[in-house]
């Protein structure tokens, strides 16, 4: 692909990201897949409690290093998750200052329900699309993903 096509396309790819991540951020979003789950959590707990699905057990320091917020907001959040039963926290097996958060039964529980909305929201967007055009954005996605953050470990380390 020639330089400027390459550019240009590597724009693109960028202004899709930004445009994906406001939308994914919309407080509206998270409300109608809270209702479709027939889940009642606090919105801000919400994308906390999918986190700690996704990269858990984590560190309370980890949880806000990759949420971009301070330790003792998020210290707080996963004390009012695990006072609700979904998480529960437990010492580190590696570093016994570190309390991490795991998943609880009960939060398994309200996940699944997450993930059987999300599943059901998402059907009328990708009905359209061939099987094909959903397994290459996954794998390019991911791809992506991963990309970046190889990118970003090299950068922290050396």
């Amino acid at each position: 692909m020639a330089s400027r096509r390459r550019q240009t396309a590597m724009r693109h790819i960028h202004d899709s990201v930004v445009d994906l991540i406001a939308f994914m951020n919309m407080p509206q979003l998270d409300d109608l897949l809270l209702a479709e789950a027939g889940v009642t959590i606090d919105r801000a707990l919400f994308p906390l409690l999918v986190g700690i699905e996704r990269f858990g057990p984590i560190g309370v320091g980890e949880i806000a290093d990759r949420s971009g917020r301070d330790y003792t907001t998020i210290s707080r959040q996963v004390a009012k998750l695990a006072d609700l039963g979904l998480v529960e926290r437990r010492p580190s097996p590696t570093d016994r200052r570190v309390n991490e958060a795991v998943l609880s039964a009960e939060g398994r529980k309200v996940i699944d329900a997450l993930d059987a909305a999300r599943h059901r929201l998402n059907t009328p967007v990708f009905s359209e699309w061939s099987d094909r055009d959903l397994l290459e954005l996954q794998r390019l996605l991911r791809r992506y993903v991963d990309d970046l953050q190889t990118r970003a470990e090299a950068a922290r380390n050396p």
